[in-house]
């Protein structure tokens, strides 16, 4: 029997990731990339974990979520290198990209402005000293919990602790207010106290928050600053926490090893993907033609400088649109957050009376399987080009192609961008990516059982905002949910409940539509909108 080449290997994988036939892949992988053969982000994390743990190969995540057919990335898979050690504990270390612009923003805006709440709602009897175990050994384990910064000559620098635990504080009370919701009341409480919680000098800007909930419940906070995690960190915690303390009720040894933190897991020798002026500038060209900004203030005056505070609605699906949304997805060979990111897309274009139009969405930037597991700042906001033409499926496909290419953008610096498409900063709106989209529905289940414990997930909102419009998909397979943050002083509530109902509008158009039924027939532009946009150089 012939041995398979690794090439065969991995695209072995990828039929088994995505759930294709195997013998079919390889004539479709040739000419087409990953995301538009049917894999998303989940599946992509999982093919790349696979390839290394199983084949020992390393395989770019940008680069396999990206433009090229997925063949020609998996023959670019190298050796997974040997781990390299990294500096020593207490060591002066200059900041990750990401953590700057984070620093940036808390002395510009507050501490609201980057700090981020994703909580877990804990039903069954808790043991507060197995969580107490388990929070000790998630910080022997990852240095991003054990990151201080301080302030440098030459500006601010990190250094990682020898040994810290992220903090359990106790909610006596959680205060008033969230509607009646006690899960939105304490999200709120937290909110108010975020300098408090996070900015203590010489310690980690994270903590954990333990509030207790009517029926014996319990509601468990993780409080971080964007300059120590982002949302697919946050995640990955959540998963080992609870995986942890049903290894500790159970009397089962907990995992202590030290995971590679950020300087070293980075350091594979993936191929290098473009980066500098050239790649702005071929990036540039590309994005020429779209609107600089998407203005859904309606020609109401902006605030001279953007207002952070922001607002936000909960959006639900029912499960027939869900599933309605799925058979679409199938059907044009895109994962179903092409789909929603299509409905935003055109939700906002007939608003704002527009064809084509820029939203920024958020992506990981981990381009090493090491770094899949290290809690760090590494994700991104790339502005992908929706143009709003073509049959339904024509349109998907599109938008799903893209969304990969601008992956393969995503370390390019965005005000590098900006400037070689000739974008002049103002402080009165975000640059580029006034409407952004984020799937985060598939960095955790909706719920997770662990000991006795049942957990169910909460994301919080610390009161502020990046972008006047904000779109992420919090649930998807059990009782899907959407989020709409949006800047009141942009876009009023009133006209955010109208851009929900249009989402949802958007969406059922889409999914009800034959697949070449053109998609300006889709949907009417709402009554007053017109074409707000500033077009690029």
């Amino acid at each position: 029997m012939l041995t398979p080449t690794p090439l065969e290997e991995l695209l072995d994988l990828a039929a088994d990731v995505i759930g294709c036939d195997r013998r079919a892949l390889p004539a479709g992988a040739a000419g087409s990339p990953f995301i538009t053969l049917g894999g998303g982000l989940a599946q992509a994390v999982r093919l790349q974990a696979r390839a290394g743990r199983q084949l020992g190969l390393a395989v770019d995540l940008a680069q396999l979520l990206g433009p090229a057919p997925l063949a020609d990335v998996l023959a670019r898979a190298v050796a997974v290198p040997a781990a390299v050690p990294g500096p020593p504990a207490g060591a002066v270390r200059a900041l990750l990209p990401g953590q700057r612009a984070a620093l940036a923003a808390e002395r510009a805006a507050g501490a609201g402005a980057v700090c981020r709440v994703l909580s877990a709602e804990l039903a069954g009897p808790l043991d507060a000293g197995a969580l107490r175990r388990v929070l000790a050994a998630l910080g022997a384990r990852h240095e991003g919990l054990r990151t201080v910064f301080a302030d440098a000559p030459h500006g601010p620098v990190r250094r990682v602790l020898a040994a810290c635990a992220p903090p359990l504080v106790t909610l006596e009370a959680a205060g008033a207010g969230g509607g009646g919701d006690p899960v939105a009341a304490m999200h709120g409480y937290l909110a108010a106290r975020a300098r408090q919680l996070v900015g203590r000098p010489g310690r980690p800007p994270l903590v954990f928050a333990l509030g207790r909930l009517a029926g014996g419940a319990h509601l468990l906070s993780f409080v971080y600053h964007d300059a120590v995690a982002d949302s697919w960190s946050a995640a990955l915690l959540w998963q080992e926490l609870l995986a942890d303390y049903d290894r500790a009720v159970h009397r089962r040894p907990l995992v202590r090893g030290l995971r590679p933190g950020p300087d070293t897991a980075g350091r594979a020798a993936v191929p290098a993907r473009p980066g500098g002026p050239r790649a702005a500038g071929e990036r540039a060209e590309r994005l020429r033609g779209f609107p600089a900004a998407v203005d859904l203030a309606e020609g109401a005056p902006r605030p001279a400088v953007f207002d952070v505070r922001g607002e936000r609605l909960h959006v639900g699906l029912d499960v027939r649109l869900r599933d309605a949304a799925d058979a679409t997805a199938r059907r044009a060979g895109v994962p179903h957050g092409t789909v929603l990111l299509a409905a935003w897309a055109l939700a906002v274009g007939r608003r704002a009376g527009l064809e084509r139009l820029l939203v920024g969405c958020e992506v990981p930037r981990r381009a090493t399987a090491a770094l899949l597991g290290t809690p760090a700042p590494c994700s991104a906001t790339v502005p992908v080009g929706c143009e709003l033409e073509g049959g339904v499926d024509y349109f998907l496909r599109g938008i799903a192609c893209a969304f990969s290419e601008a992956l393969g953008c995503a370390d390019l610096d965005s005000a590098e961008l900006a400037r070689e498409l000739g974008v002049r900063p103002d402080r009165s709106r975000p640059v580029l990516t006034p409407v952004t989209f984020a799937a985060r529905d598939e960095l955790l289940p909706a719920r997770v059982r662990a000991g006795d414990l049942s957990a169910r997930f909460h994301h919080g909102h610390a009161g502020a905002v990046t972008a006047d419009a904000a779109l992420t998909v919090l649930r998807w397979r059990e009782d899907p949910l959407l989020r709409l943050e949006f800047a009141p002083a942009v876009l009023s509530r009133s006209r955010a409940v109208r851009l929900a109902g249009e989402v949802r509008g958007a969406l059922a158009a889409l999914t009800a539509a034959s697949p070449h039924t053109p998609v300006e027939d889709l949907l009417p532009a709402p009554a007053g909108a017109r074409g707000l946009a500033l077009p690029l150089p």
